[in-house]
C-alpha cells in the first residue's frame, strides 16, 4: 500500500538544483480506493516536495506497517512503524553525518530516514544529487548501484551525537500553548490591509482577521506595557542616529549587504561546523516570517527558520549564536536536568526562563560587532510601550522619529499591534519587551553570573543558577565555542555597555 513506502534523500548544499528527477511507476499493481489513506499520502508528499528546495538538512520520515515475508530483495530495507520521532541520534561517517530517527518505545527499531552532508572529509566522493523513493507493495524496482549505508569507511568510529529525549518533547507539549499563541495572533490578511494602510497615504487603522483569534482574557495577559527601560531605550537609538544619521546607514554600516540564499545555507554551515552540530538541526529560509529568525521543534525535530529579508553578512553570525548557541543549546542542556519537564520545574521551584533566555540571546546576537549597538532591541521596547498608547496609524507616523523606511516602521508596528483586530484601538503584545529587560539585567550582575554554568543548566533564570549548580548533571552537556574563553566574553560583554553608554550605577539604580 501507499503507506508502506519509505522515502530517502540525499541532500546537498543547494549551488544548483537537482538534475535528476525518478517518478514512480504505478502502472505495476493496481491500489483500490479503500487502500488509500489520504492523510499519509499528503504527509509523504508534503514533506518531499515542500522542504526540498528550502532545507540544507530536512529530514523525511513515512509511516508503514510491518509486514514479515521471505521474498525480501537484498536491496530492500526493513519496515518499522514510526509515528512520532522522539530522540535523535547520529553517527559520524567520513563525509555524509547519518540521522536517525527512533520511534516511541515499543513501537519498533529506528529507520534512517536522511542523509546529510558533514562537510568534513572532502576528499570522498559526493552523494549523487537524486532523490529515491524505495516500496515494495506498488512493485517498483530496486535502482541498481550504490546503497547509502555503505557510504562510510568500514572501520570508521560511531559517534552518539546528542539525542532530544522524550523528555524535551514533553516540554515542548507543555510550550505549545505559548506557540499556538504566537501563530494564532498573526492577522491572516497582512498583505491585503499593507496595500490599504499604503495607499492612504498611512492614515487608515488595518482590520486584521485570524483564522484561529486568541481569546480576549489571554491577549490581556500580554499587553501590559511597561517604561521602566524606556530612558535607556530611547538613549541607545538616539546615540545611533547622532552617529550614522538614519537607521538606514546604521543597518548598511554594521549589517552589510543582504545575503543570497545559497550564502545563507553556507554561513549556516560553517557556523554548525564550529559548534559541532552539523545534521542536527532542519533549516528553513523564508521571506515570511516577523522576526529574523526562529527556533522550534517541529515534528521532534530541532527546526530554525531564517527570514531572509532580514539576512545581512555581518549579522547572520549573531543570529546563529542566538538560536544555535543560545537557545538551542541550553534547550539540549535542560534535556539533561531534573528540571526538564513542568513537573521538575515546580518540584525545584523555578522562576520563568524569561527575560533571562531572551536577554542572553540578544546579547549574543551582538557579540562580537565592531559596533554592538543594542538597536532592534531598543527599538521593540519603545514600540510596544507607544503602541500600548497609540493606534496603528498613530504610532507609525511615531516610528518616523527613528526609522525612516516605511516597510520596516509597518513590519514593526504589526509585531506590536498583533492580535488586535481594530488597530484603531490602543493596545499592544508586550513580549517583545523581554528582549530589553533581559539585556540589562544580565549586564547589571555579569559579574556575579557564570555564564557557562548558565548555560549548561539548560532553560532556566539567572537568579537559579546558584541553587541549581550543586544538582546539575553536566555528562553530555553543550557549552558554544564562544563561551570558552572567558576573558575575551567579559571584554566583550564591557564594549556592549560602553557603545550603549550605559552603566554600573544606572543598572544599580534602575534594577
Amino acid at each position: 500500500m501507499l503507506e508502506s513506502i519509505q522515502v530517502t534523500e540525499r541532500l546537498h548544499w543547494p549551488e544548483v538544483e537537482m538534475s535528476k528527477k525518478h517518478i514512480l511507476n504505478t502502472a505495476d499493481k493496481s491500489v483500490s480506493p479503500n487502500q488509500v489513506r489520504p492523510e499519509k499520502i499528503y504527509n509523504v508528499f508534503k514533506d518531499l516536495f515542500t522542504t526540498g528546495t528550502s532545507s540544507f538538512n530536512v529530514l523525511l520520515q513515512a509511516e508503514e506497517k510491518e509486514r514479515q515475508s521471505p521474498k525480501h530483495s537484498p536491496q530492500r530495507r526493513p519496515k518499522t512503524s514510526v509515528k512520532c520521532a522522539s530522540t535523535f541520534h547520529k553517527r559520524s561517517r567520513p563525509g555524509i553525518a547519518s540521522v536517525m530517527v527512533r520511534a516511541p518505545e515499543g513501537s519498533g527499531n529506528a529507520i534512517q530516514s536522511a542523509h546529510v552532508l558533514s562537510g568534513n572529509h572532502s576528499n570522498f566522493p559526493k552523494p549523487a544529487r537524486t532523490i529515491t523513493v524505495l516500496g515494495s507493495t506498488m512493485g517498483l524496482s530496486p535502482r541498481p548501484g550504490r546503497h547509502a549505508r555503505k557510504a562510510c569507511a568500514p572501520n570508521s568510529p560511531r559517534t552518539k551525537f546528542p539525542s532530544l529525549p522524550k523528555s524535551v518533547i514533553a516540554r515542548e507539549a507543555e510550550n505549545a500553548k505559548k506557540l499556538c499563541i504566537l501563530s494564532a495572533i498573526k492577522p491572516s490578511n497582512v498583505e491585503k490591509e499593507k496595500v490599504k494602510f499604503f495607499k492612504s497615504d498611512f492614515n487608515y487603522n488595518p482590520q486584521f482577521e485570524y483564522s484561529n483569534p486568541v481569546s480576549p482574557l489571554v491577549l490581556a495577559r500580554h499587553s501590559n506595557a511597561s517604561d521602566r527601560f524606556l530612558t535607556q531605550a530611547v538613549r541607545i537609538m538616539e546615540l545611533a542616529l547622532q552617529k550614522y544619521g538614519s537607521y538606514e546607514a546604521f543597518e548598511q554600516a554594521t549589517g552589510g549587504n543582504l545575503l543570497t540564499k545559497s550564502r545563507i545555507w553556507y554561513n549556516v554551515k560553517k557556523y554548525m561546523e564550529k559548534e559541532g552540530c552539523v545534521g542536527e538541526i532542519v533549516v528553513h529560509v523564508t521571506d515570511n516570517l516577523l522576526s529574523r529568525a526562529s527556533m522550534t521543534v517541529v515534528n521532534g525535530r530541532p527546526t530554525l527558520t531564517i527570514n531572509m529579508s532580514t539576512a545581512r553578512e555581518h549579522w547572520l553570525e549573531g543570529m546563529l549564536r542566538h538560536e544555535i548557541g543560545t537557545h538551542y543549546f541550553r534547550g539540549i542542556n535542560n534535556s539533561h536536568q531534573p528540571w526538564s519537564s513542568g513537573v521538575g520545574r515546580k518540584k525545584h521551584n523555578l522562576k520563568p526562563l524569561n527575560p533571562t533566555e531572551e536577554g542572553l540571546a540578544s546579547i549574543h546576537s551582538v557579540l562580537f560587532r565592531k559596533d554592538p549597538t543594542l538597536w532592534r532591541a531598543a527599538l521593540l521596547y519603545y514600540t510596544v510601550y507607544r503602541a500600548s498608547q497609540m493606534s496603528f496609524s498613530q504610532l507609525f507616523h511615531d516610528l518616523g522619529r527613528f526609522v525612516q523606511d516605511p516597510n520596516t516602521r509597518w513590519d514593526y508596528c504589526v509585531r506590536a499591534k498583533r492580535g488586535q483586530s481594530n488597530t484603531a484601538q490602543p493596545g499592544c503584545f508586550s513580549k517583545d519587551q523581554v528582549y530589553m529587560d533581559g539585556i540589562l539585567k544580565i549586564l547589571r550582575y555579569r559579574d556575579k553570573i557564570d555564564f557557562p554554568m548558565l548555560t549548561a543548566l539548560g532553560k532556566v533564570s539567572f537568579e537559579d543558577a546558584d541553587r541549581l549548580k550543586g544538582l546539575v548533571q553536566m555528562e553530555n552537556v553543550r557549552i558554544p565555542h564562544f563561551l570558552q574563553d572567558q576573558a575575551c566574553y567579559a571584554a566583550q560583554l564591557q564594549k556592549i555597555m560602553e557603545v550603549n553608554q550605559l552603566t554600573d550605577e544606572e543598572l544599580r539604580v534602575i534594577i
